[in-house]
């Protein structure tokens, strides 16, 4: 029921009950004051029949009559024993027959007290009537009126007011909803904007131009603005918590009480193997690993876990879990296979650059030694002498090529572009291989026309080439071949350089770029090289936004191919240093 319709019922009701309480007044209220009033008015007759009656008994019967057809009342005269000596509407006959009167109350009452009165319906005339009796005459004198004279009036006074309280109910109902109309058209319109309010729109709240409703309107305004602000401040919270939570290169998770998984970041995410739109499991599901799911359960029991170490297929994580406020569970994963994976390489590059560096320091000691210690003859120190240098160049360039490795990964270096024709780079990086002997491998360049120049670093594209050159010339027997050739390839340029050597098997030929890295070792000691000449060529060349790859059969030579892009992923930084070449 709304407002309006509750406002006409309960004024409707309202007027009913004041017409009920009023009808039931008048009964109550009324009705005894006529009686009293009438009461009065009879006692008042009493005296003066008493007064008036006549001392000849055979006088009363007319007495009575001509008195009560002139005050329109009924006499009755009783003497002490109770029989009636006249009655005003009975003639002589009749009254001998009527009962005795003295049980009736008023009877008794009058010669007992001197005067008494009764409301009842008469056993000789047989209607209504109000009877007051007082000592007088013979013994009592009783004056009577019909009772249906009060009885007519407070039906008609009943009957006044409930027609006077039908229009009232009327009228009152018209105001009620005139009323209704006015106060429930705002309220109805401040339900509505309540709803908008609480499913986030702006509402409109009315002016009606009554006081309390617009008291409430304006409150109504002023906790749309506060709660808007508070929505607008924790959304702002919760924008920044999620955007830190999601930059985060740990993985976090939280669950509810029962485990379902309420927030993940995308590096959970991607440890985990699930895409970004991806429905997950429950934590204890979503976790594959028996250690973690041990370790959750007792989480969930309570405790908290602090760096435990476990694996998630290939990786390695490390585990910090424990128990929310509000009974779910914070999971943060950090991987630790990069870091594990830079460990071992850091390891394994101590101990290759130590075992580089042992062999020709035990060379340059043990000859060394032998100088001082024998005095061999001139011809045999000058050859021991040369083994030193030979021995300590090729520390300068393991040195050398590290600097270089170290420079172009700590991004001090950024290539220099230029237009460079591509055979002429060639042929001078292969002059500074080897000088032309007899058993040297020969050199043969073959370009596209559209291939002959490229845009790069001209240092670099040397350095590059003369490294392919050395590790083709030292894997190649005499009377082999080197052959640059160059093409076109969706916007990039690609240079290869092909050679008839040895070859490399399958199972190497994926981490040849590595540093350090030797298919045959004692050869390639043997023969001079560092071991970082092609992790240089890739690094140089994706320093361009280039990549390298390598083709190559046992037996069959080798194949490295370089691509250079007209226009180089990483333009050139002014603050970095674009120098390259360096003392040979």
């Amino acid at each position: 029921m709304n407002y309006a319709t509750r406002l006409i019922a309960g004024t409707v009701t309202v007027l009913v009950i004041t017409a009920v309480v009023l009808v039931i007044g008048i009964d109550r209220s009324l009705h005894p004051d006529l009686r009293n009033q009438s009461l009065a008015s009879l006692r008042r007759e009493a005296i003066l029949i008493r007064a008036a009656l006549p001392s000849d008994s055979t006088e009363w019967a007319a007495f009575s009559h001509r008195f009560a057809q002139a005050a329109g009342l009924r006499v009755t005269i009783i003497d002490s024993s109770g029989r009636v000596r006249a009655e005003s509407d009975l003639d002589d006959t009749e009254v001998q027959r009527i009962e005795n009167h003295a049980a009736r109350p008023e009877v008794v009452a009058a010669l007992a007290t001197g005067s008494g009165s009764d409301t009842r319906t008469s056993a000789t005339v047989g209607r209504p009537y109000l009877y007051l009796a007082i000592t007088g005459g013979p013994g009592v004198i009783r004056v009577a009126m019909s009772y249906e004279e009060v009885e007519s009036i407070v039906a008609r006074t009943r009957r006044v007011v409930l027609v006077a309280a039908l229009p009232a109910l009327l009228l009152g109902s018209l105001l009620a909803w005139l009323a209704s109309r006015r106060i429930a058209r705002p309220l109805g319109e401040i339900g509505l904007a309540t709803q908008r309010i609480a499913r986030g729109e702006n509402p409109q709240l009315p002016v009606s131009g009554i006081p309390d409703v617009d008291r409430l309107s304006a409150d109504l305004r002023k906790m749309h603005r506060e709660l808007v602000d508070r929505f607008e401040s924790l959304q702002r919270k919760q924008s920044e918590t999620t955007a830190i939570v999601d930059s985060m290169v740990e993985g976090v998770l939280s669950s509810d009480p029962k485990g379902e998984i309420v927030t993940a970041n995308p590096a959970a995410r991607r440890l985990l193997g699930y895409g970004e739109l991806e429905a997950l499991p429950s934590l204890l599901l979503l976790i594959r690993s028996k250690e973690a799911r041990e370790a959750l359960a007792g989480v969930a029991a309570g405790g908290q876990v602090v760096d435990r170490e476990i694996s998630l297929g290939d990786r390695t994580c490390l585990l910090n879990a424990r128990r929310l406020p509000t009974g779910g569970t914070v999971v943060v994963l950090h991987d630790l296979t990069d870091l594990k994976r830079l460990e071992t390489i850091r390891r394994d590059f101590v101990a290759n650059a130590s075992h580089e560096l042992k062999t020709p320091l035990t060379a340059i000691s043990g000859y060394a030694e032998t100088l001082l210690s024998d005095r061999p003859d001139p011809e045999i120190s000058e050859r021991f002498l040369e083994t030193i240098l030979a021995n300590a160049r090729r520390m300068q360039r393991l040195v050398d090529d590290q600097l270089d490795l170290s420079r172009i990964e700590s991004g001090r270096w950024s290539p220099a572009l230029e237009r460079i024709a591509i055979e002429p780079a060639a042929r001078e990086a292969w002059a500074l291989v080897r000088a032309p002997q007899v058993g040297t491998p020969r050199l043969e360049v073959d370009l596209e026309p559209a291939a002959s120049f490229v845009q790069a670093d001209p240092d670099a594209v040397r350095q590059v080439l003369r490294n392919l050159f050395e590790n083709s010339v030292r894997h190649t027997p005499p009377g082999g071949s080197v052959t640059v050739t160059a093409s076109r390839e969706q916007g990039r340029t690609r240079i290869s350089v092909a050679d008839t050597g040895t070859g490399i098997g399958a199972d190497h030929l994926a981490r040849i770029f590595e540093r350090f890295y030797r298919v045959d070792p004692s050869r390639s000691r043997d023969q001079g090289g560092t071991g970082l000449g092609l992790a240089i060529v890739k690094h140089l060349v994706e320093g361009h936004g280039g990549r390298v790859a390598a083709e190559s059969e046992l037996g069959r030579g080798t194949v490295i191919h370089t691509w250079w892009p007209d226009a180089p992923m990483n333009p050139p930084d002014p603050a970095s240093d674009h120098r390259w070449s360096r003392s040979e």
